[in-house]
């Protein structure tokens, strides 16, 4: 149950010996989950092993895709709510955050169907383009079937959003940490009489912290903080595969209003994703990754392969841009089996994992259920340890909010 790392400052503070509920992580998870709990009024202390803003893991970057087109009722309903959940952000922060530049899907016709279909019975409008219609409206991109687009697609503006969500936390009371290494994540001893009933100790280089509640939002080291602790209860985590996923940008001399965030099912191998970051270029990316990695050893840099697939692509179905000019950058992904995240109790620790990157949009959405579950609610069904116990196939549209880090 240790996360290797770089070790802590010894110039920093000592942390405090108690706290109601740790967080473990700043990325959108963690920056949610305490954002949502402080202004519960609890005692949080959030830890993060590196700098505020790092780009280790799967949250930093300038943008991720916001979009509603799911083929699951559950996913388009929490995308619903996530997009009031963000303007609520936004007007809490004073910061421009979502930017409805709408949405694209096409390609494979079974899967623009079953995401119409599940858009229509959650109430989010859609319309179909032909591929002549849809060119003209939007010429950087190359569409060979009918398109399928929502206006209530766009782009988040990420770092913002983090930032935000930390503010508001640290507004909230919150005790934000940066530069502490957690190693380990351990059950309290029933004879520990500082404990609460059910309690957990975080075990970091500047001592331990005995809480009542632990939210583990450590993305793709989770499985190092509490996958024995998950085995040795009987609730093993899914097994978690961590990639380094290799998105580029590349230069375009087209107006911004040309490009919305878009999503291809072509009709052999992997979805790709883009959209426009403003003043880096359209961000490109396939989904998935093909680069297994341990996350303290992935080396960030691209795979010649990898690239070559993802301008290769570019080159044919994005004209908008010159694909010989691509701008890479790295992050990671936490897949799950089934591509559905992890958000579960086990006893008094919140586990969360698996966002396999498509977790970025629900952001604050995932503040409230993790917020929920540390007050005793079930878990979402979807989400819960005893669904990813059974072998389930990814959802087809569970794809990617553009990574740069992705994430979750």
């Amino acid at each position: 149950m240790t996360a290797p790392g770089p070790a802590a400052d010894a110039t920093q503070t000592a942390l405090p010996a108690r706290a109601e509920v740790v967080v473990i992580g700043a990325g959108i998870v963690g920056a949610a989950a305490a954002r949502s709990l402080a202004e519960q009024g609890r005692d949080v202390l959030l830890l993060e092993r590196y700098p505020r803003g790092h780009e280790h893991g799967s949250s930093h970057g300038a943008t991720r895709i916001f979009r509603q087109g799911y083929d699951a009722d559950d996913y388009v309903a929490l995308t619903s709510e996530a997009l009031s959940a963000w303007r609520e952000l936004e007007s809490a922060s004073g910061r421009t955050l979502l930017d409805l530049t709408g949405a694209l899907d096409h390609g494979r016709p079974e899967m623009l169907a079953a995401i119409e279909a599940a858009m229509t019975r959650g109430g989010v409008a859609s319309e179909r383009l032909t591929p002549d219609q849809a060119s003209d409206r939007w010429p950087g991109l190359r569409f060979d079937r009918e398109v399928l687009h929502h206006a209530t697609g766009g782009r988040l503006f990420s770092a913002e959003a983090i930032e935000a969500l930390l503010d508001l936390a640290e507004v909230a009371g919150a005790t934000l940490r940066f530069g502490v290494r957690v190693a380990g994540v351990d059950p309290t001893a029933s004879n520990d009489p500082t404990a609460g009933v059910g309690g957990a100790v975080v075990r970091t280089e500047l001592g331990d912290v005995v809480a009542d509640h632990v939210v583990v939002a450590a993305g793709s080291w989770a499985p190092d903080l509490v996958g024995a602790l998950a085995r040795s209860v009987g609730r093993p985590l899914p097994e978690i595969v961590v990639t380094q996923v290799q998105p580029a940008h590349f230069p375009s001399g087209l107006h911004a209003d040309a490009w919305p965030s878009f999503v291809h099912y072509p009709a052999e191998g992997s979805s790709v994703y883009g959209l426009l970051t403003p003043g880096e270029g359209v961000k490109v990316g396939l989904h998935g990754g093909a680069v297994h990695a341990h996350p303290d050893e992935r080396d960030g840099l691209a795979e010649p392969e990898e690239l070559a697939r993802l301008t290769a692509y570019v080159a044919e179905w994005v004209p908008g841009v010159d694909a010989s000019a691509p701008h890479t950058i790295s992050c990671l992904y936490d897949l799950s089996p089934s591509e559905d995240f992890v958000i579960d109790r086990i006893d008094s620790i919140i586990v969360t994992t698996g966002f396999s990157g498509h977790g970025f949009k629900f952001g604050p959405v995932l503040g409230r259920l993790i917020a929920d579950l540390v007050d005793g609610a079930e878990p979402h069904p979807r989400f819960a340890l005893a669904a990813h116990a059974v072998p389930v196939a990814p959802s087809a549209s569970a794809l990617p909010q553009s990574p740069e880090g992705t994430a979750p």
